[in-house]
């Protein structure tokens, strides 16, 4: 991976390469993460003592909104380069959440896979979640997978991309599709022979129920194909994306599909590296307006007035720059981030992100700046804010997410930076922007590789991102010691009165206890209800009263939470779960069939 430059003060500084409880805020503010997993003197991992300055556990604070743990990873290299939909829904039915997974520190990563959770509006509650969050979710592939992403096809269920090794050396795309929504019951379309040699597949569904993939080769990964699939499972040949091509050199590519009926608009987009001739790095789009059938000439997106026009420093992308995104008129838009490009070299800082829209009056809007003075640390694959992407509610409002570094908060193992996830919105079509706002609030952790909603439906704004506990990449030669690191979803209200709001959390007036299925198959759904503080139990019996297992135990905030019980090894019959809240408690009945 390349090395890039950051300008502070002009003066250069080397960016280095590269029982089950889910309560409404799993990791709420100021609540410590499990222990860090630290490397023992043995080379294996495990919970041996930490390194000096780690300390047995690490905090993350969140500035507004309620926060739902989803999964976890090892693997905190997410994406080489942009921010890709890992965050999408059903409306009426539930969100669809999807990150990259490594459950061990072996850093061959052999158990890497694209996993999956699925949060159902009727009950509620993400269908797989665990008190270890590394539990939770669900792999989607059963081969060894990564670098994915998730869409929805025109029933509304989940389809995802990912690249995995085929016969010998070769690595070509893989598809799956759920069954239903949220079913987590996948239907697999290999890419191989037709796609071999393909990897960074990423993915985008259109209208016609057509599947699109942008591809980069993975020979010389200096050229950028298109790959599509109209009727299931059978890819069809490779087409090549640009000719005279702009190599990209790097993934720095993405996708994305109109969700206008009737549009079969497609649009790829890709950042050209140094390697490709040029100074500063360029963008580019190409479209096709007829679901891929044919393409336009790739087209040069050209700079936004970003810095100061006249003077030495001229704009440049980032390779974790570009987001391309079809709104409900089906106009296309892209967010990007650029930095300063000053007497042959590129810089890490200042950075810029601006919105680029062909309708709008002018092209080019401004979203935001990250211009600090000097950096106490350094970065790890990115600049001082990128990986921006795009959502939209019905009334046509957009919104947007992206990660950005604290040049003050640094990890002490590692030296680098930690970064927190902003957000901003636009009401009129991308005209204008109101300003940044921090959703994270610092903490001893890092929070990257944010990836925001679309649609966003009703009054809550969604973004998904990983805490990495140790920032650095444990993944890109071992920069940083492994961590169990969660995956969450942070939630929100997207504005009330020109500003944003936490969600009106409404406390319950009572205790309530209930099972979904019951009779159960196996896996049952039990929601509870808390109207005060306290400590908390929830127990599961057998009919003759001896404790079958303890899905709750500790203090509870008010609120309402949900637990799992994987009944899977317990035997058909009559059982009975206990809630106990300080002196009350309430039992009901629970039908395990076979």
């Amino acid at each position: 991976m390349r090395n890039v430059m950051g300008l502070v003060l002009l003066v250069p500084i080397l960016a280095l390469a590269a029982g089950i409880s889910q309560p409404v805020a799993a990791v709420a503010p100021g609540v410590s993460l499990q222990p860090v997993n630290v490397v023992a003197g043995d080379g294996k991992a495990g919970p041996s003592s930490p390194p000096s300055g780690l300390g047995p556990s690490r905090a993350a604070r969140f500035a507004i909104g309620t926060v739902d743990t989803v999964g976890g990873t090892v693997y905190d290299y997410q994406t080489n380069g942009p921010a890709y939909r890992m965050l999408t829904q059903t409306p009426d039915k539930g969100v669809h959440v999807l990150w990259m997974y490594a459950p061990d520190t072996d850093t061959l990563f052999p158990n890497r896979n694209m996993r999956y959770n699925y949060y159902d509006y009727s009950t509620g509650a993400w269908n797989w979640n665990d008190p270890n969050f590394m539990v939770s979710g669900q792999n989607v592939f059963s081969v060894r997978t990564g670098y994915g992403t998730i869409d929805v096809d025109t029933t509304g269920v989940a389809v995802i991309s990912a690249h995995h090794t085929t016969t010998g050396s070769n690595i070509a795309p893989i598809l799956a599709r759920d069954a239903d929504v949220g079913a987590g019951i996948f239907d697999y379309a290999p890419g191989e022979p037709t796609l071999d040699q393909n990897v960074w597949p990423f993915l985008g569904v259109g209208m016609n129920g057509s599947y699109h993939l942008a591809m980069l080769d993975n020979v010389n990964q200096d050229n950028l194909y298109y790959g599509r699939m109209t009727s299931w499972p059978t890819w069809e040949s490779r087409v090549s994306v640009p000719s005279p091509q702009p190599e990209p050199l790097f993934p720095d590519h993405n996708i994305a599909t109109s969700k206008v009926a009737g549009s079969n608009k497609v649009c790829i987009t890709w950042v050209s590296t140094p390697g490709s001739g040029y100074a500063q790095e360029p963008g580019f789009y190409r479209l096709s307006q007829d679901g891929g059938d044919n393409w336009d000439a790739p087209v040069d997106l050209g700079f936004p007035p970003a810095f100061h026009p006249g003077s030495e420093s001229l704009p440049s992308f980032s390779i974790s720059s570009l987001f391309p995104f079809y709104d409900q008129d089906d106009n296309l838009h892209i967010v990007g981030s650029v930095t300063p490009y000053v007497r042959d070299t590129n810089w890490i800082i200042p950075a810029e992100i601006w919105h680029w829209c062909p309708t709008n009056p002018d092209t080019w809007s401004f979203i935001h700046v990250a211009s600090p003075e000097s950096l106490l640390g350094s970065m790890s694959n990115a600049v001082m804010c990128t990986r921006p992407s795009l959502g939209q509610d019905e009334s046509g409002n957009l919104f947007i997410a992206w990660e950005e570094f604290d040049p003050e908060n640094v990890e002490p193992t590692t030296g680098r930076l930690r970064a927190d996830i902003w957000f901003s919105f636009s009401t009129d079509n991308g005209v204008s922007w109101a300003n940044g706002l921090k959703i994270t609030d610092g903490g001893d952790v890092t929070y990257r590789f944010p990836s925001i909603i679309n649609p966003v439906v009703g009054d809550t704004v969604m973004v998904t991102y990983i805490i990495d506990q140790v920032a650095g990449f444990f993944v890109q030669s071992a920069d940083g010691a492994p961590s169990d690191n969660p995956v969450v979803v942070q939630k929100f209200y997207k504005f009330e009165g020109g500003g944003v709001e936490a969600p009106k959390v409404v406390t319950p007036v009572r205790m309530e206890i209930a099972a979904s299925p019951n009779p159960s198959g196996g896996r049952t759904l039990i929601s509870y209800a808390l109207p005060r503080n306290g400590d908390v139990s929830l127990v599961v019996y057998d009919a003759v009263g001896r404790p079958v297992q303890t899905l709750v135990s500790g203090r509870r905030e008010a609120g309402r939470y949900t637990a799992t019980w994987n009944a899977h090894d317990a035997a058909a019959g009559v059982y009975f779960y206990t809630l106990t809240s300080g002196e009350a408690s309430m039992t009901r009945k629970l039908i395990l069939a076979d």
